[in-house]
């Protein structure tokens, strides 16, 4: 049986782009493992659970009241209840100024070197869900980068949507510091589609420290913290492309061992490439 990472931003994901590839690899039979940067339960955007929103950029709903059902059932179950932590699981990289450094960078390597020989070899493939809140605590999350790293020196499928792209640009071996997906073509949340107003995080992050989750901390940032589409078009470099697919219903790409989506829409497409991926050996699609 084939097993799956998924990993989930704790200050809100976006539904669909959890249910998509989720159902895929379900229908697949494939065992699923979740993981959080601090192995919290992880919290879907409430307007990604409300068929009535409307997305300004799109000015239409993106969100449909089957997804919207399926969004809350997932989250009223005890299904994303116990989430593996990323902070428990892989160290931090040791700061230069620290008294000890050279030893304590080769402690981390070491550590890491054993998770991917030892831990991440029992694993398929890794899908990182989309969202808003994938800007906070996943973009520049430096032992999602480490863990992504292990995928790719496996050579194993790194699947990734909308926001959550984010993660592929900033992941690089820390000696080197380039982009893993320099030279690739992949696909993201393009700035046609980026909200002026709305970007909003929510999740057990509550503004009076209650931590209710669900809503009860809803934050609206404004704009996205950062223009997606540019990171990415400077990642790839002269030798890759970014493409938006603006005008197109659905945008998911390969460019082996990387699966990467748009946003909602092509969220079902998206887990339905990384099953034929990791069926039929597919390294090239959508461009």
């Amino acid at each position: 049986m084939k097993k799956i990472l998924f990993v989930l931003s704790e200050w809100g994901y976006w539904g669909e782009e959890l249910i998509g590839p989720l159902e895929a690899c379900d229908s697949a039979g494939y065992d699923i493992t979740f993981l959080t940067p601090n192995g919290k339960k992880p919290t879907p955007l409430s307007v990604s659970c409300a068929p009535g929103y409307i997305d300004p950029p799109l000015g239409r709903s993106v969100t449909s009241e089957e997804m919207a059902e399926k969004t809350r059932k997932i989250n009223d179950s005890e299904r994303l209840d116990n989430p593996k932590s990323l902070a428990d699981w892989f160290p931090r990289r040791a700061y230069p100024s620290s008294a000890t450094y050279l030893r304590d960078m080769e402690a981390y390597y070491k550590q890491i070197d054993k998770i991917i020989a030892e831990e991440l070899s029992e694993y398929d493939a890794l899908a990182i869900v989309g969202g808003s809140g994938a800007m906070v605590d996943l973009a520049n999350n430096q032992r999602l980068h480490d863990l992504i790293l292990g995928f790719y020196k496996l050579q194993k499928p790194i699947a990734a949507e909308c926001y959550g792209v984010a993660c592929l640009a900033f992941a690089r071996d820390f000696r080197e510091k380039k982009s893993l997906i320099w030279g690739k073509h992949v696909t993201g949340h393009p700035i046609d589609y980026d909200y002026l107003d709305g970007t909003g995080f929510e999740g057990h992050h509550a503004i009076d420290g209650t931590n209710k989750g669900f809503g009860d901390g809803y934050i609206n940032f404004g704009p996205p913290f950062y223009p997606l589409e540019f990171i990415l078009r400077d990642a790839v470099g002269s030798d890759g492309a970014f493409i938006g697919n603006v005008g197109h219903q659905t945008s998911v790409l390969v460019d082996y061992p990387f699966i990467t989506s748009r946003s909602t829409a092509s969220s079902r497409e998206c887990g339905r490439i990384l099953v034929q991926v990791l069926e039929t050996g597919l390294t090239r699609y959508g461009w």
